[in-house]
C-alpha cells in the first residue's frame, strides 16, 4: 500500500497541475518585447504617426498604438506552461504598406531572445520588419 501512495501522489500531483488555467503572466523569465518605429517621414510632418501597430495574443489585446519616428512600443510577457505563447502585430505604415508579423513565439524565441536581456527587438523601416538578437545586429525576418 506505501508503494501505491508513493507512485499515486505524484502522478495525481503532476496531473492537478496540467489542469490549472495557466496564462502569460504565470511562468518564470520575462520577456521585454520592443517594436520601433524607424521608418522614414516621406511625407508626413514631424510630430506625426506615420506607423499604426496593433499586438495582441490569443488571450491578451495589448492594443494599437498610432507611433512617431522613433518611438518604441513595448510589452513583457512569460512563457506559458504549454510553451505556445504567441505575440503577433499588425503594422500599417500610413498610406503606404501593411503586414502581420509574429513579435514573440515560445518555441523561436525563448532562447534568441535571451542573449540581450530577455529582449526581443523588432524595428519597422522601409523595406520590412527587422529583428535583432542583440540591438546591434539586424535581420529583415518580414519584408513588407
Amino acid at each position: 500500500m506505501g508503494n501505491l501512495k508513493s507512485v499515486a501522489l505524484p502522478l495525481l500531483l503532476a496531473v492537478s497541475i496540467m489542469h490549472l488555467p495557466f496564462s502569460e503572466s504565470l511562468w518564470f523569465f520575462n520577456y521585454h518585447i520592443h517594436v520601433t518605429n524607424d521608418l522614414p517621414l516621406l511625407n508626413s510632418p514631424p510630430g506625426e504617426p506615420n506607423l499604426f501597430l496593433r499586438c495582441k495574443s490569443k488571450n491578451k489585446d495589448i492594443g494599437e498604438r498610432a507611433m512617431v519616428k522613433g518611438q518604441d512600443y513595448t510589452w513583457d510577457t512569460k512563457i506559458n506552461l504549454s510553451q505556445t505563447t504567441l505575440f503577433f502585430c499588425n503594422a500599417r505604415w500610413e498610406g503606404r504598406k501593411s503586414r502581420s508579423f509574429d513579435t514573440f513565439v515560445a518555441n523561436r524565441d525563448d532562447r534568441r531572445c535571451s542573449v540581450y536581456h530577455m529582449s526581443c527587438m523588432w524595428s519597422v523601416r522601409e523595406d520590412g520588419i527587422y529583428f535583432s538578437r542583440n540591438n546591434s545586429t539586424w535581420i529583415n525576418e518580414y519584408p513588407w
